[in-house]
């Protein structure tokens, strides 16, 4: 880090960030709720759009747990097989305090599953839903989409705003922020990241890639956080970079005509914002002038991720709802509804209750 990027750059980011949320322009603050009170007040359904093919050396089992981490789950499944940890594939981390379904995939080459594996899993809150083999091992990221089905309650289930709030979400799509848990408890994995990064990254010290991982989603956050101020986080500026709605399609756009426009207003087009990273961005005009004022404001931050050589990629701004329901009960309200990979729904409930987590 040069004595420049030093002095322009905090020593500390403030935790909790004031992101602002899209809803309270028009609605003023959210309510406040509770959510999560037990793990099955947060459900969560892996969705792959394939099948295991019946046969290989992968043994892939379709799981649902509970008030566990996907890697509590990953160690437990290793050592029960007697693998190593890096021998279990998973598509995507789920949340400790939820329960979730998701696929696992465990190598056994020429031998079948140890006896009484599923019995064993269920005792420490594993259940094994499916089971059957796969020549590969289940990569990271190959679900299509999360389906969700989340309990509300406390004082925002009688607000007369909330039903308002969410027809508003199902209709302009929802802000696409990295949820708290990407930074961990009181911002200390963002914290590391910038120790991490200003010494020099280095795999040994981040095998995962959770820093960096920390780093890039709170740039990008800094980036929708000030497309929600000004209004234009679910519009088309010259020059974006626009995504195709659950694809990873995109295309820059010289001038958004009107045609574009009323795509991006039937949710089918999004705007995007950079995860910073080495490659030129192929942004333009006032889109990329944006990106530039994110690398004026944390300097040390983006340089860092430069030198780690972290490739850089693009976000959609914003969400889309699918199959979204709201159901009532007696003192607490149900949400369901489907997201794609890599977004959260705590993006989508703190537009809608006040909560300290969110």
């Amino acid at each position: 880090m040069s004595d420049t990027d030093a002095r322009r750059e905090p020593d500390a980011i403030a935790w909790p960030p004031s992101w602002p949320r899209v809803l309270d322009a028009d609605f003023g603050p959210p309510p406040a709720g509770e959510y999560r009170a037990t793990p099955e007040d947060f459900q969560v359904a892996e969705v792959l759009d394939f099948a295991p093919e019946g046969q290989g050396e992968h043994l892939w089992l379709h799981v649902e747990k509970r008030d566990l981490t996907t890697a509590m789950a990953v160690r437990e499944l290793a050592r029960l097989c007697e693998v190593s940890p890096r021998d279990v594939g998973y598509s995507g981390m789920k949340d400790r305090v939820a329960v979730t379904r998701q696929w696992l995939s465990v190598q056994l080459p020429g031998r079948e599953a140890p006896t009484g594996l599923a019995e064993a899993l269920a005792e420490r809150g594993i259940r094994v839903l499916a089971e059957a083999r796969h020549p590969r091992k289940l990569k990271r990221g190959v679900h299509r989409a999360n389906r969700f089905r989340l309990r509300i309650t406390g004082p925002a289930v009688a607000d007369p705003t909330l039903e308002a709030r969410w027809a508003r979400l199902v209709e302009q799509g929802v802000a696409n922020y990295f949820g708290p848990q990407r930074f961990g408890p009181d911002g200390r994995n963002l914290q590391r990241a910038r120790s991490l990064l200003a010494r020099g990254w280095r795999k040994r010290d981040d095998r995962d890639g959770m820093m960096l991982s920390a780093a890039r989603s709170f740039l990008f956050n800094e980036q929708l956080a000030e497309r929600v101020h000004d209004g234009s986080w679910h519009r088309l500026l010259p020059g974006e970079v626009a995504i195709l709605d659950g694809t990873a399609s995109q295309f820059t756009l010289e001038t958004p005509d009107a045609e574009l426009e009323a795509r991006a207003a039937r949710l089918d087009l999004h705007g995007s914002g950079v995860l910073w990273g080495v490659g030129g961005s192929v942004a333009a005009g006032e889109a990329l002038d944006r990106e530039a004022r994110l690398a004026e404001r944390y300097p040390a931050l983006c340089a860092g991720l430069d030198r780690a050589g972290v490739r850089l990629a693009r976000r959609a701004l914003r969400l889309r709802l699918g199959e979204p329901t709201l159901t009532r009960g007696e003192g607490e309200l149900w949400l369901a509804f489907s997201l794609p990979r890599g977004a959260f729904a705590t993006a989508v409930l703190r537009e809608l209750i006040a909560h300290p987590t969110l």
